[in-house]
């Protein structure tokens, strides 16, 4: 597996150990082996599975649960929850959802939540590389060069068009219901948050879905709002952007 280098990377960047990084990069390659391979949502469901064992509970998945005890009760709803087949998303409740599309990205996409949620997901250099693998297997298309931070909610996935030398900064919602494209060379800034759906006034249950498109070298500032129907051009600029008093 190839891992761009992002163009405005710099020489002094923060580094893990080489024994680190031989170490993640192996993982990475695994896990991108993996779901190259295997697209069954079960298969997916226990690949993330015993990932995420070792990952929150430190020891491989193996044997039954003793299901007797009272006292075990929380453990076991632990150890149950980590896979993705026992999970419900809130995704999985919209009546737009595509069954077929959704069922082999939802474990990938629990993977995503529960990565970020964990000490590894706080690992910038380990993160980012990792959000880049697993987005090639959820997103309809994703580029080169592209970095994206902790703590970004998605919602399908399969709806998301990233191009090549995005920046998605943290905390970032991109509610892909009607379908989102991300032209190169954008920026979006921390908590911002895109939706490409909208609700009648007088009736929640009423959605209507619009793509939305983002045009090149545009810039969503942070916590700016793009919402369903709003036409993001070019170079544009959406919401303000810490600058120098002059």
């Amino acid at each position: 597996m190839r891992m761009a280098t992002p163009a405005n990377a710099i020489a002094t960047a923060p580094h893990p150990t080489p024994e680190a990084e031989e170490i993640y990069r192996r993982w990475l390659q695994f896990l991108d082996d993996e779901f190259t391979r295997h697209h069954v949502p079960e298969r997916r469901s226990e690949i993330v599975r015993d990932q995420l064992y070792q990952i929150y509970l430190g020891r491989p998945h193996g044997g039954k649960l003793n299901l007797t005890l009272t006292s075990e009760l929380p453990g076991n709803v632990v150890s149950l929850t980590l896979d993705p087949e026992n999970v419900t998303l809130e995704a999985g409740h919209f009546k737009d959802i595509d069954r077929k599309k959704w069922a082999p990205l939802k474990p990938l996409l629990w993977f995503w939540k529960m990565f970020d949620r964990s000490p590894l997901g706080l690992n910038h250099w380990l993160g980012l590389r990792f959000r880049c693998m697993l987005g090639r297997h959820i997103f309809a298309h994703m580029g080169t060069g592209v970095r994206i931070y902790h703590g970004v909610d998605l919602t399908y996935g399969y709806n998301l068009t990233i191009e090549d030398n995005v920046e998605i900064r943290q905390g970032v919602v991109l509610n892909d219901r009607g379908g989102i494209k991300i032209g190169k060379g954008v920026v979006i800034g921390s908590f911002a948050r895109i939706y490409s759906h909208a609700f009648a006034l007088d009736d929640m249950e009423n959605v209507s879905l619009t793509a939305i498109e983002i045009g090149e070298q545009a810039r969503i500032a942070s916590h700016a709002i793009v919402l369903a129907g709003q036409k993001v051009e070019p170079h544009a600029v959406i919401g303000d952007f810490p600058s120098e008093k002059r």
